[in-house]
């Protein structure tokens, strides 16, 4: 091997790796955001401790959210429309930076995590967070290969 050889044959093994944790990097963005959105179903299911009331159209009836718990389930519509998504971006050098998110598509959400003038906070981002920490902790100190 040519002196000029051996530092183009490092430079592709170095390119090759970083290639390569930067794939993983990206998967497990997808996964932090698969973390997410199950803690997120957790969170949003299982009874409340509100008051009761008739479903709106119907003779049955549902126990509501009181103040300081997440939203009780009525329609299931909160629970069930999220999105995600991972974004990357070049990074120093030559990796990347990845964020991992997800996103409720209900127009009501805001109201529900911060309350109004006549309805108190029913918060769940940071139960959603605080849930799906460990499995994010557990995903980002993998060992590379």
């Amino acid at each position: 091997m040519t002196p000029t050889a051996a530092p183009e044959a490092v430079k592709e093994a170095v390119n090759k790796t970083v290639t390569k944790i930067n794939q993983q990097v990206k998967s497990r963005g997808t996964r932090v955001k698969n973390a997410l959105r199950n803690a997120e179903l957790e969170v949003l299911k299982g009874k409340r401790s509100g008051r009761k009331y008739r479903k709106p159209n119907s003779k049955r009836r549902y126990t509501a959210s009181a103040p300081g718990e997440p939203p009780a389930r009525r329609t299931g519509a909160l629970r069930l429309n999220w999105t995600g998504g991972v974004e990357t971006q070049a990074g120093s050098g030559k990796g990347v930076v990845v964020t991992s998110y997800i996103e409720s598509n209900t127009p009501y959400a805001g109201y529900l995590e911060n309350g109004t003038g006549k309805m108190a906070a029913r918060p769940y981002v940071d139960r959603i967070k605080e849930k799906a920490q460990p499995e994010i902790d557990k995903i980002l100190n993998e060992d590379y290969s």
